[in-house]
């Protein structure tokens, strides 16, 4: 007998990929209560093929996995899709937290942790990803920027340099970029930046627009510690001092 098809839902969907499965259960459960709707993983091949049959809103993925482990995972998903990802793993070290962001995670928690702060990242990284969005705007969003040996592809979320290589962003970052993008060789102080990014909203590794910019710097400037792309103006806040053109 063929199985009825699967009911519609408007539940926010969640992928929980964990090699644990009590922690995978009990984050089931949790977030079910929670008005979630919830799948989960044991391990990176599972977790391909559950993006690839019904890609969720968000993914919660372990670190620490035997196989593919969750940083390789991450950085697979975020080059080729637009999911946003909270990295969860039993390492605290800032050397963690630093290569999670800069392969385009959006949170890292540290293990153990309460699920309701695990509950209050996502729902915070969510309501970034839905801002970033309206941020780009809909006249924007299949629109693609270019500047520099840049190109921001709007639709996926995600930088190409001229050579080929693919950096992916963070919902964060990508409010960032759009920001700079729309007001290029202006001067915009931190206070403005954040009324315009709502990076003070977020609970991603650092609230400060000062680190935020540092570490995007790393991304797209051929020498960080000697920016062209973005400029600071000492007493004044930064300014995107590049040409940029819709194409």
């Amino acid at each position: 007998m063929k199985q009825p098809p699967a009911q519609a839902t408007d539940l926010p969907r969640l992928l929980v990929v964990d090699d644990d499965w009590n922690i995978r259960d009990s984050l089931k459960r949790f977030f079910t209560s929670q008005g979630f709707d919830v799948d989960t993983a044991e391990n990176a091949m599972a977790a391909r093929r559950k993006l690839h049959e019904q890609p969720p809103e968000l993914v919660i993925l372990d670190i620490m996995m035997p196989g593919e482990d969750g940083l390789s995972l991450c950085r697979s998903i975020a080059e080729l899709k637009t999911i946003p990802i909270v990295l969860v793993s039993a390492k605290s070290e800032e050397i963690d937290r630093i290569i999670g962001l800069e392969i385009g995670a959006d949170d890292y928690l540290a293990k153990p942790f309460h699920p309701r702060e695990l509950l209050a990242r996502v729902r915070a990284v969510l309501r970034r990803l839905e801002f970033s969005m309206q941020v780009s705007g809909p006249e924007d969003s299949n629109q693609f920027f270019e500047f520099d040996k840049w190109v921001l592809e709007v639709p996926k979320r995600r930088l190409r340099r001229s050579d080929g290589v693919i950096v992916p962003l963070s919902a964060t970052e990508f409010a960032l970029l759009m920001v700079f993008l729309r007001n290029p060789r202006t001067v915009l102080s931190r206070d403005r930046i954040l009324d315009l990014t709502r990076i003070s909203d977020s609970d991603v590794f650092d609230r400060s627009v000062d680190s935020q910019i540092s570490r995007f710097r790393r991304k797209i400037e051929s020498d960080p510690k000697d920016p062209s792309i973005i400029k600071t103006v000492w007493g004044g806040g930064y300014m995107f001092n590049t040409d940029v053109r819709r194409i």
